[in-house]
């Protein structure tokens, strides 16, 4: 195999604690990334609904993301093995930046192109799915670089509070952004969050990496010792994209008011739950510390089938934290210790090909369930079955989980 090798070996030392400053770098990169996808999903379909654009092609505009990310995922993970990542993370940030500098003149550019607005910001969605595709992939990458070994599991739960400080907060400052400034100057905000990731990234320092020679074969695109937690993921996910579907029209049926609230304190919640688990899966294990919190998923969803007012749908948005919210960094980084360290560009795609797939068939499976049962807890019932199989396939599993595991902790 043609490899390259960074020459300063030497030179490179191992960060002795999670909060370090290339640890703090890409912290910031994946939080402004997720900041601006969550405030610009709550936004677009309004903005483009206020150029004239009809409902379908609004719905195409808003689905054309997840399809794209799905997409480019498969070329990611053999990009970041083969070619440096601090270039990939700042270039595909330079893409979600050029994307929001695009939807904020998109106007200007239809009438320059003698096109309809929403066929410019269909072209800046695609770019975007492309950006999110690579950065999303290759923070994973990077913030396993930089992560103390002895405390991987710690490092990723606290990475993973990133997202969840944006899904929290995200919509809302972008809606307040919005009624104050209009789109225009928002998505121009977007844009210069960005640009400050950038920069961000000019200043992390990664270990020296075996680098592989580009190519999209198979083996490059999926890393087969990665599938297993993928593949988990992907289980415990197609139930989780129900809530995120339809939650809210379950709560409206079942008279519930405030159903919104569900999401607030899920996320507030995934604050304490995620670094608490991280620290328990680095102590006793993935299968120990994993088991219950799939678990704790699938009774999440059975307690909002049977919820009634809105402090019971708090109660399961409480326990779903301590199931989905917090096995899910859990099995990110069981991905990254599944591989060695030049391969950890497919492992970290392969983690997100199985959580696209659950968002695309999760919420047409639901919709199915929901078309044959109705809005009855019956459906959430439905869609705790695969979570269930995900614990079956965890202990099953076990011996191989246990190996990989390992094989981390003895540096093979």
């Amino acid at each position: 195999m043609d490899i390259k090798m960074d020459r300063k070996v030497k030179a490179w030392v191992p960060p002795e604690k999670i909060w370090n400053v290339w640890f703090i770098s890409i912290f910031f990169i994946n939080m402004a990334l997720n900041f601006g996808q969550y405030m610009s999903n709550s936004l677009l379909s309004l903005y483009a609904k206020e150029m004239g654009a009809p409902a379908e092609q609004i719905g195409m505009l808003m689905s054309m993301f997840a399809i794209t990310a799905l997409i480019f995922r498969f070329v990611a993970g053999p990009a970041i093995n083969a070619y440096n990542r601090k270039i990939i993370v700042a270039m595909a940030m330079g893409c979600m930046a050029s994307a929001y500098f695009g939807f904020c003149l998109a106007p200007e550019i239809a009438v320059f192109m003698g096109v309809k607005v929403i066929n410019v910001l269909k072209c800046f969605r695609l770019l975007q799915g492309v950006g999110s595709a690579f950065a999303g992939s290759c923070c994973l990458t990077i913030v396993a670089d930089v992560i103390p070994r002895e405390q991987f599991s710690s490092g990723m739960g606290i990475f993973a509070c990133a997202q969840v400080v944006a899904q929290a907060v995200g919509p809302t400052v972008g809606v307040c952004l919005k009624d104050r400034f209009g789109y225009t100057t928002t998505y121009f905000i977007f844009g210069c969050i960005m640009v400050c990731a950038i920069l961000a990234a000019s200043t992390i320092r990664l270990a020296p990496t075996v680098r592989m020679p580009f190519s999209l074969k198979l083996q490059n695109m999926i890393a087969k010792e990665a599938v297993l937690p993928a593949a988990v993921t992907l289980l415990i996910a197609l139930g989780f994209t129900s809530i995120n579907a339809f939650l809210l029209v379950y709560a409206q049926e079942r008279g519930i008011h405030g159903a919104s609230l569900f999401f607030t304190v899920y996320a507030i919640t995934m604050l304490f739950t995620r670094p608490v688990i991280g620290r328990l899966t680095d102590r006793y294990g993935f299968v120990k510390a994993g088991i219950p919190s799939v678990f704790a998923t699938a009774v999440s969803l059975a307690m909002i089938g049977f919820s009634t007012n809105l402090p019971m749908l708090l109660l399961a948005a409480f326990v779903n934290a301590f199931g989905y919210g917090a096995v899910m960094p859990a099995l990110q980084s069981l991905c990254m210790r599944a591989v060695s360290l030049e391969r950890r560009g497919s492992a970290s795609s392969t983690n997100y090909i199985g959580q696209d797939l659950a968002t695309l068939i999760g919420s047409t499976t639901a919709g199915y369930v929901i078309a044959a049962a109705g809005y009855t807890p019956f459906m959430w019932i439905i869609m705790a079955v695969p979570v269930l199989l995900g614990i079956l396939v965890i202990f099953l599993c076990r011996k191989k989980i246990y190996r990989i595991e390992n094989n981390f902790k003895s540096g093979r």
